[in-house]
C-alpha cells in the first residue's frame, strides 16, 4: 500500500472517531485517537501525522498520560522540538514515574527552545536521579555522560545566544526549499548554479518511499540570473536513480559533481558535465577514498589536488563515529592514501560536512562535539603552512548555529556569504537551505578553552557588577519582497502592546532597520511594516529585559505584492460577542487596511467573513456576512467608494483548521479575509 493512501486512511479514521463523540466522551475518543497515532508512529513511521494525532488526543484529554508523553516525544523528532515541553511537563505533573528519563526529555525541550537555564535545571535533576539508580537501564534510560554533554551544550548555548553574531540569515524560499528535507547545497564560483539534495515528493525519481517512510534522496538544481533563483528541478538520470542519490560537492567551474550513492555501505562518485549540458554516468572514486564503511561528504581544494571527506571507518576498535579525512593526488593524478585529519578537528563525536574555502587553508566543518550548543554546529579552522597544523576550531556562533542540526556550509568566492542547511522551527520543511551574510567573519579567531565534559557542573549564578549599566536590546529588521527576495524600503512602526508607546526606528542600510529597547522586564511589541503596492504585515516580537551583555534580535519580514488574485487573512479585528459591532481595538488594523485601499484605488476587493461551527449554520452565515459588511461600512465612512467592494459571508463553510479545538482550530476559523478580484474599469 502506498504511504499516501495510508496517510489518507489514518486521517479519515481519525475524523470519524472525532465526530462520533461529544464533549462528554472526550476521554474515550482520546484513547482511540492514541491507538491510531500508535499505528502511524510505531508501524508506519509517519512522525508528523502521528504527532498531530497525539497532540489532538492530549488536548482533548489533558489527563491522558500516554497521549501527552507521545505528543512530547514526537515533537522532539520534528522541527518544533520546543513544543514538547508543554506535554512532557503534564506527564511529570500527573505521574513523575511514568518514564524514568522524563526529566531528561523535558530538559531537551527547553534546550531546543533556547531556555538554557531551565534545561540545565531539569538535566541536573535527572543526573541526581541517575546517581540514586546506578543499575538502571532500558528504553527510557539516558546515560550520565550524555546528560553531562547536554548540560555543557546549554552552558555554551547561553554564552552564544547572549553574544549573537551579526549574521543575516535568509530562507532560500519556495524556489529551493520544500516541505521535505532539503540540504547539502553546493554552488559554482560564480553562483550561477546550485545543486542540492532533497527528499521531496514532487519531481522525485522514485514515486515510492524508503524504509523510513520518507521519499528517496534526489539531486535537484537551480540556476541564478541576477539575484533570483529559478524553481528547482530534478537533475535527472544518470545522476539520479530509483534509490538514494545525493550531491556532495561541485567544482568551481561547475563541470564536476561529486555524489553519494548508497552502495558498498555508502560511496563517493564523480559525474562530469558533457558538452551538451548532460551529466556523465557517475563512477566511484578509488579504494583509497571509498571503503566498506560509509563516506558521507566531500570538498575539493581550489587547486583540485586535495580532497576532504567524512567516513565512519574505525581508527580504533572502539571508535566508529564520523571523522574527517583527507587525500592528496599522486604523480599519476590518482587519489592517494586517506589520512585522518587529526584530533584538533575530530572528536569522540561525529564530524561531517567538511568544506575547504577558496583560499585553500580555511576549513569549515560540522561537529556534534567541540564547544557546541546541540546537534551539529558549524566550525571554522585555519591551516598554518609553516607549522603544518590546524588552528583550534571556532564555533561560528548564534544564530547561525542552534541546538538542532546546522550542517553542510559552503562559502562564496568573496568570503562574505554562504549557504548551509538547518532545521529551524520557522522553516518550510524538516531541513531547509539558508543563505547567510557573514557580517562579522573578519573577527580574529579565539582559542577555545579545553574542557572535560565529565567535570562540567551547572554554572554558578552570575553576579552583575553594580557599576555596569544595562545595555539596550537591539532589533535589526530586514524587509524583502516575498517572491523575489529583493530588499524593500518600507515604513515601519513598533508599538508596545502594554502601554501603547512607540519605539523609534532608524534605517541603517538598504531594506535594513534598527530599533533599541530599554526594557527592565520582558515586554511584547507589535511591528507593522508597510509599503505602497504591498500588503502590510504585522508581527509580534518578545523583547527580553536589558542585561549588561549585548543582546541582538534579527528578523526578516517578507511582504506580498498586491495584485489580482491576492488574498490575505486580516487578523486583529474584534467584534462584540455574537454581534457585528466592531470594537475600537480593531481601529489600528482597519486603518492599516484603509491605507492599502487608498494606495491601490483601481482594485475591486472582496471582504469575506468566516466563523467557527459554534451555533447554527444559518446564524453563522448571517453573522459572517454582517461582520464583513461592518468592515466595508468603516471603509465607506473613511471615504472609500461602496462600488469597489464585494461583501461575502461564508459562515462555517471554509474552515482553516479543525473546529474541535479552540486555540488551534476555532480561533483560526473566526476571521475576515481580503481578496483582490479585478481592476476597476
Amino acid at each position: 500500500m502506498r504511504t499516501s493512501r495510508k496517510f489518507y486512511l489514518i486521517a479519515i479514521f481519525s475524523t470519524i472517531i472525532f465526530n462520533a463523540f461529544g464533549q462528554d466522551e472526550n476521554k474515550e475518543a482520546a484513547k482511540q485517537i492514541v491507538e491510531i497515532a500508535n499505528e502511524a508512529y510505531f508501524n508506519l513511521r509517519v512522525i508528523l501525522i502521528a504527532n498531530e494525532q497525539y497532540v489532538q488526543a492530549a488536548d482533548m484529554d489533558p489527563e491522558n498520560v500516554e497521549a501527552n508523553y507521545m505528543a512530547g516525544r514526537t515533537y522532539l523528532e520534528t522541527n518544533s522540538k520546543a513544543s514538547a515541553t508543554k506535554y512532557l511537563l503534564r506527564v511529570y505533573e500527573i505521574d513523575p514515574g511514568y518514564k524514568f528519563n522524563i526529566l531528561y526529555l523535558i530538559g531537551q525541550g527547553f534546550q531546543y527552545g533556547l531556555e538554557f537555564e531551565k534545561a540545565i535545571e531539569y538535566y541536573t535533576l535527572y543526573s541526581e536521579q541517575l546517581n540514586q539508580n546506578t543499575r538502571r537501564s532500558g528504553e527510557d534510560f539516558t546515560p550520565q555522560e550524555e546528560v553531562q554533554r547536554r548540560i555543557y551544550e546549554c552552558q555554551n548555548g547561553a554564552e552564544y545566544v547572549n553574544a549573537p553574531r551579526d549574521y543575516i540569515i535568509e530562507n532560500m524560499g519556495p524556489s529551493i526549499n520544500s516541505e521535505w528535507d532539503d540540504f547539502a547545497p553546493v554552488v559554482t564560483a560564480d553562483e550561477s548554479f546550485m545543486a542540492f539534495t532533497t527528499r521531496r515528493q514532487d519531481g522525485n525519481t522514485n514515486e515510492d518511499v524508503f524504509d523510513d517512510m520518507l521519499y528517496y534522496e534526489d539531486v535537484f538544481y537551480s540556476t541564478r540570473s541576477g539575484d533570483k533563483w529559478t524553481p528547482a528541478r530534478n537533475l535527472g538520470p544518470p545522476v539520479n536513480i530509483l534509490y538514494h542519490s545525493s550531491n556532495l560537492a561541485i567544482s568551481a567551474d561547475g563541470t564536476q559533481l561529486y555524489l553519494y550513492k548508497s552502495q558498498n555501505g555508502g560511496d563517493i562518485f564523480l559525474s562530469e558535465k558533457n558538452p551538451d549540458g548532460t551529466w556523465s554516468e557517475p563512477v566511484p572514486l578509488n579504494d583509497n577514498i571509498n571503503s566498506t564503511f560509509s563516506e558521507n561528504s566531500v570538498s575539493i581544494s581550489p587547486d583540485g589536488n586535495t580532497l576532504y571527506f567524512s567516513s565512519d571507518r574505525p581508527i580504533t576498535t572502539d571508535k566508529t563515529d564520523l571523522d574527517i579525512y583527507y587525500s592528496k593526488k599522486d604523480g599519476k593524478g590518482e587519489w592517494g592514501a586517506a589520512k585522518n585529519i587529526g584530533l584538533v578537528i575530530n572528536t569522540e563525536f561525529d564530524e561531517d560536512g567538511a568544506y575547504i574555502d577558496y583560499d585553500g587553508k580555511t576549513l569549515y566543518f560540522s561537529s556534534k562535539g567541540h564547544k557546541g550548543m546541540g546537534g551539529y554546529d558549524i566550525y571554522k579552522t585555519i591551516y598554518n603552512e609553516e607549522t603544518k597544523t590546524w588552528s583550534d576550531p571556532i564555533n561560528l556562533g548564534y544564530p547561525m548555529n542552534s541546538p538542532d542540526n546546522d550542517i553542510y556550509f559552503v562559502s562564496t568566492r568573496d568570503g562574505k556569504r554562504g549557504y548551509y542547511a538547518s532545521a529551524k522551527a520557522d522553516g518550510m520543511g524538516f531541513t531547509d537551505i539558508y543563505h547567510i551574510l557573514l557580517a562579522d567573519m573578519e573577527a580574529p579567531p579565539k582559542k577555545v578553552e579545553a574542557r572535560k565534559i565529565e567535570q562540567t557542573k551547572p554554572p554558578a549564578p552570575v553576579v552583575v557588577p553594580v557599576q555596569e549599566k544595562p545595555k539596550p536590546v537591539v532589533l535589526v529588521l530586514k524587509t524583502v519582497d516575498k517572491k523575489t527576495r529583493e530588499t524593500l524600503e518600507t515604513d515601519i512602526s513598533i508599538v508596545s502592546t502594554g502601554n501603547g508607546k512607540s519605539v523609534p526606528v532608524k534605517r541603517i542600510g538598504s531594506g535594513l532597520y534598527q530599533a533599541q529597547f530599554n526594557n527592565e522586564t520582558k515586554s511584547q511589541y507589535k511591528i507593522t511594516v508597510q509599503k505602497s503596492g504591498y500588503m502590510y504585515k504585522n508581527i509580534a516580537v518578545s523583547v527580553p529585559a536589558m542585561t549588561t551583555r549585548n543582546n541582538k534580535i534579527a528578523k526578516q519580514v517578507m511582504l506580498d505584492r498586491i495584485k489580482v488574485g491576492y488574498s490575505s487573512v486580516i487578523r486583529n479585528i474584534y467584534f462584540d460577542f455574537g454581534t457585528a459591532r466592531l470594537k475600537s481595538s480593531s481601529n489600528p488594523e482597519l486603518n492599516n487596511l484603509l491605507k492599502v485601499l487608498e494606495e491601490n484605488p483601481r482594485y475591486i476587493i472582496e471582504i469575506s467573513g468566516h466563523t467557527d461551527n459554534v451555533g447554527t449554520k444559518e446564524f453563522n452565515l448571517w453573522l459572517s456576512k454582517r461582520r464583513a459588511q461592518a468592515i466595508v461600512n468603516y471603509m465607506i465612512k473613511k471615504g472609500q467608494s461602496e462600488g469597489r467592494f464585494l461583501v461575502e459571508g461564508y459562515g462555517e463553510e471554509r474552515p482553516l483548521a479543525s473546529n474541535d479545538d479552540e486555540k488551534s482550530g476555532r480561533e483560526f476559523n473566526r476571521r475576515v479575509e481580503f481578496r483582490v478580484l479585478r481592476f476597476k474599469q
